[in-house]
């Protein structure tokens, strides 16, 4: 089972070994070896293990949510990640569907009602560094039964509920083959080692910030600084004491552009990082060129989902072409399909738009008691419907252009990405965020509608300047025929815009 983190399996077998005392994670001032990790998880694991069924993880960004994820790994048993900022309708809801056996928190973190019908361990993490508690050894602590080698990689390692934007979230079951898969296809992308140290400050209930963010340095045997909430001093001094990745979403990365020309410490430390990631959402062009004018360093995007981690990235060693999210990752077979949903569009021409359909061993293997979404979401084939819609260019880089539900209009005969739109429209002086969403028209069938957050709420562009300097960028049809203005974008706790939320106000 623990042969998704080398470098913690090689520490619980020789707990003085040298991979012991390698930094594995930290949180402000409070860290863990991996010696230090495997003493205080094993025995997690073991009365995790002990409980048997999916575990609940209050998933607050501190030290204790990560023990909780890797003891519940290795265990071998699934870990049901709940975002502590989530209501209790739809808490509720999850723990109803995912019928845990008991929910893990940090001693003193107060949980809702909706858990109150669940047991609760509390995670300790203040360990004597010392102790002699690892599996194997004669403590009492046991390592979980063997579990059959073919069927190892197809075991549960994490039950993930999706945003839930169409009906209530849906738990997407992501086996222990998905996890490793990706995180070593992002290896051989980003060249990302052991050496490596990574920096971040992302929610850990979600793919982003848990899988890609902690999972991904202990499988490489590196580590992770988490900031525990984001700010550009927290990035400014990590990546100045040696750390040499940074994760982010589109609002950090606008964030960090923003304070740029007034920081030039951040600058200089953005400057000294390896690599600069950003994904969750589309990076807006401007910000890209932004960061790279004053840092030396382009940000590279990456393409990914709940249900199949991730399926495209910029290389390291690649293009880091501003607007794309790069090729296909190792063992990932990506197709644009027609609207009919069958039809593969053969030339990419970096303009038709079209479904993206994926296919590989990154992807989850079902939605948790919903036979029917999960059929729904595959072809006959084993193509799963991703709902993104893009254009691939001649050399494979994909695109993104929306999603197909929220961002893909059809106006005058056209099929439009809102993407496009929103990256031009941020290209004015005078927009400081954008979104671009359709709304019905009796002409045109839809009509493109832009939500705007002037810089200067005093001096807002007028609706005719936005248009014609759209069309000027990119063609008359794509220009928006309504304006509205407001003082920000609603988004989720991943930075994502909420359009459903736009459309209705």
């Amino acid at each position: 089972m623990s042969s998704l983190f080398p470098a913690l399996t090689e520490a619980l077998a020789d707990p003085d070994g040298t991979a012991a005392h390698r930094p594995a994670l930290r949180f402000g001032d409070r860290s863990l070896t991996y010696g230090e990790l495997a003493a205080t998880a094993a025995p997690l694991a073991a009365r995790v293990g002990e409980a048997g069924g999916r575990i609940a993880v209050w998933a607050t960004p501190t030290l204790e949510t990560a023990v909780a994820v890797v003891a519940a790994l290795l265990a071998g048993v699934p870990a049901v990640p709940l975002n502590p900022k989530s209501g209790g309708g739809e808490l509720g809801h999850i723990v109803a569907d995912s019928a845990p056996a008991l929910v893990l928190a940090a001693p003193g973190d107060q949980l809702p009602d909706a858990l109150a019908s669940l047991p609760r361990v509390d995670i300790d993490v203040h360990i004597d560094v010392h102790s002699d508690v690892h599996l194997g050894a004669d403590t009492g602590v046991r390592a979980p039964g063997p579990t059959p080698p073919a069927l190892a990689d197809e075991l549960p390692a994490l039950v993930v509920y999706t945003s839930g934007t169409t009906g209530p979230p849906k738990g997407a079951v992501i086996p222990r083959r998905a996890v490793a898969t990706t995180l070593d296809a992002l290896a051989d992308a980003w060249r990302w080692t052991g050496d490596d140290v990574l920096v971040h400050g992302l929610p850990l209930f979600h793919v982003h910030g848990l899988i890609l963010g902690i999972l991904g340095p202990l499988r490489r045997g590196g580590s992770v600084r988490h900031l525990g909430r984001f700010e550009t001093a927290g990035v400014t001094r990590e990546l100045s004491g040696g750390a040499t990745m940074l994760f982010g979403v589109p609002t950090m990365y606008h964030r960090i552009a923003e304070a740029l020309p007034d920081d030039p410490a951040l600058a200089k430390a953005l400057g000294r990082a390896r690599l600069l990631v950003s994904g969750s959402a589309a990076l807006p062009v401007h910000d890209h060129e932004r960061i790279a004018q004053a840092t030396g360093r382009r940000v590279i995007e990456r393409y990914g989902m709940t249900e199949t981690l991730m399926n495209t990235s910029v290389r390291a060693d690649g293009e880091p072409r501003a607007g794309t999210v790069g090729v296909p990752l190792p063992g990932v077979e990506l197709r644009l399909t027609e609207e009919d949903g069958t039809t593969a569009l053969e030339a990419y021409d970096g303009e038709t738009v079209g479904e993206i359909q994926v296919r590989g061993p990154n992807l989850f293997t079902e939605y948790l008691n919903r036979p029917d979404a999960t059929a729904a979401a595959f072809t006959e084939d084993g193509w799963f419907r991703t709902g993104d819609m893009a254009v691939r260019d001649p050399d494979g880089y994909v695109r993104i252009v929306g999603r197909k539900a929220t961002d893909l209009i059809k106006s005058g005969g056209y099929k439009i990405g809102a993407g496009e739109i929103e990256n031009a429209l941020i290209e004015h002086p005078g927009v400081r965020e954008a979104a671009v969403t359709g709304e019905p028209d009796a002409d045109l069938g839809e009509r493109i509608v832009a939500w705007i957050v002037p810089a200067d709420a005093q001096k807002p562009p007028s609706a005719a300047e936005l248009a014609d300097h759209v069309a000027d960028r990119l063609a008359p049809h794509k220009r928006p025929r309504v304006v509205h203005y407001l003082g920000a974008l609603p988004r989720n706790d991943m930075g994502k815009i909420m359009k459903r939320a736009l459309a209705h106000d």
